[in-house]
Formats: structure tokens, sequence, C-alpha cells
């Protein structure tokens, strides 16, 4: 082999690992999250650190998304200021991030019509058994209220946003 050909070699083999090596860790966990905004109209997840925008996503809500989670089965996305409450590493939806609804008011509320105000809403990815759907999921709000992303995006979402993160859920 000559010279040149070995050199193309080389340099096809260091841009392959470097290339697989740069795609299976593209997020960059220094620019972790510091606020989280939902915005239900868009259908988008968007990340901030510092004000600046990170990242954004695709998602779907729950089947009658539009206006505030008002009680338990209504299907709805609540709407409001929320914080990551914990992470949940063995989801049936692959990873999922659990956001504080209710609060105090979202209780009170629900209360006073008589209602249980419902709970367990959570950023999530996708059931194993619909996985290889990906990014059609956001074709459709399927959910019972939660914010659902492809597993692919729940697993750099997981990573980038720590426990205790803001969430503003706007209509």
């Amino acid at each position: 082999m000559s010279l040149l050909k070995k050199m193309r070699f080389t340099t096809v083999i260091i841009l392959f690992f470097s290339l697989s090596s740069f795609a299976n860790n593209s997020v960059n966990t220094e620019l972790m999250a510091d606020f989280v905004v939902i915005e239900k109209f868009r259908r988008n997840l968007s990340l901030y650190k510092n004000n600046k925008l990170i990242k954004v996503y695709n998602i779907s809500l729950g089947g009658s998304p539009f206006g505030h989670k008002s009680k338990e089965g209504d299907s709805r996305t609540p709407e409001g200021r929320y914080k990551i409450n914990y992470k949940k590493s063995d989801s049936r939806f692959h990873l999922a991030l659990q956001i504080s609804y209710p609060n105090k008011s979202d209780r009170a509320t629900a209360l006073k019509a008589g209602n249980s105000p419902g709970g367990s809403i959570m950023i999530h990815g996708l059931g194993p058994e619909y996985d290889w759907v990906g990014r059609l999921h956001a074709l459709v709000d399927w959910t019972d209220g939660c914010i659902a992303v492809t597993n692919e995006e729940i697993e750099e979402i997981f990573k980038l946003v720590p426990q205790g993160t803001e969430i503003w859920i706007l209509q």
C-alpha cells in the first residue's frame, strides 16, 4: 500500500471513530438547564441556561391539551409554574421527570369543585412497544396529561435537567 493510501485509510478510520464518538455524546452536559418552558400551543419543550436557549423538542400532550388540568382523568396537561420533583429511571415510558403538579393552588381548586386534582404528570419517553414510532408520536396528543418526547430525546433531557429545575407550562 502506498504512503498516500495509508494516510487516507488512517484519516478515514480516525474520522469514523471521531464521528461515532460525537454522535453518541452529542449532549453537552456542561449546559445543564436551569429552566424549562413548555408551550402547549406550539407543542414545544425548550431548555434554557442563564436565559439562553439550549435546545427545543417537539412534544405530545394530553388528549384534551388546552385549558388547565382541573381534575383527575380530564386528559389535560396542567399550566403554571412547577418544578421537577424527581427523575424516574424505571418508568414504563423509558425515562421520566415528574412535575410537581398538583401544587397547593391546584389541590384547593380541585377540592373546591369536589374533584381529585390527579397527579403523576411527567415528561417522558415512549413505551418500549412504541419506540419505533419515534418523532411521529408528536403528530397526535395521546398522553393522559403528560408531556411526551422520543426515547432519544428523554435521554438528553434526563441528562440536562436536574431535579429541582423550574418548569413553566404555558398555554
